[in-house]
């Protein structure tokens, strides 16, 4: 049971339990303690236990948690044992490395098409699945109702893409452009992965450490 909003902070910690209890499971170990578990992630005990609290707690005062079924209900808070239909609009490098290396069907989702503008891209089969033209875009969407969209574009390109997927029923997207979504479209679901983010991020921490 849901206890009121949770915090997204929270939320984007659930994924990283989800790989850490699969670990231990790789590991043999059937049972671990919220300092246990602590430890092994650099949080503390009373933050996990918040945490799942949040949606109703899963552990059993002096046993810990049983990995599988810890595990197991984290999974189905993030929604993995759904299959959600997905396409990836954009299938240059980054396209064809997110086909290429991510389990879909693993994380909730089942990839139903690839789309692109490029005539040398169109035709291609990447892991089983035909790259369409950008054209067909509304068509297939109307026939096949995908829930999300990944969008591996240029900045430029991503605004009028997001825009006719909204018109059309899409609004969960997984964003690999440093544009920014939820300016022209707050309502719209948003997950970003802003590579250059990242790196002037960690050139920031490299400059704060060698400047103390």
């Amino acid at each position: 049971m849901l206890k009121g909003a949770i915090s997204s902070l929270v939320i984007h910690r659930m994924p990283r339990y989800y790989r850490f209890l699969g670990d231990l499971q790789d590991e043999g170990v059937t049972r671990i303690s919220s300092k246990q578990l602590a430890d092994r992630m650099n949080l503390t005990a009373s933050q996990i236990r918040q945490d799942f609290n949040c949606f109703g707690g899963f552990g059993q005062q002096g046993y810990g948690y049983n990995v599988d079924v810890l595990r197991e209900e984290i999974a189905h808070i993030l929604g993995l044992d759904r299959s959600m239909p997905a396409i990836l609009i954009g299938v240059g490098n980054i396209g064809r490395a997110v086909v290429k290396n991510v389990n879909f069907e693993a994380k909730g989702f089942t990839l139903i098409g690839m789309f692109d503008e490029k005539e040398s891209v169109v035709g291609q089969v990447v892991k089983n699945t035909p790259v369409r033209h950008i054209s067909t875009l509304d068509e297939f969407c109307r026939e096949n109702k995908p829930a999300a969209a990944i969008l591996c574009l240029p900045k430029a390109a991503t605004k009028p893409i997001a825009q006719q997927l909204i018109n059309l029923g899409v609004n969960a997207f997984l964003n690999f452009s440093s544009y920014d979504i939820y300016l022209d479209f707050p309502d719209a679901i948003v997950e970003n992965v802003h590579f250059e983010d990242g790196l002037m991020t960690l050139s920031y921490r490299l400059h704060e450490k060698e400047n103390n």
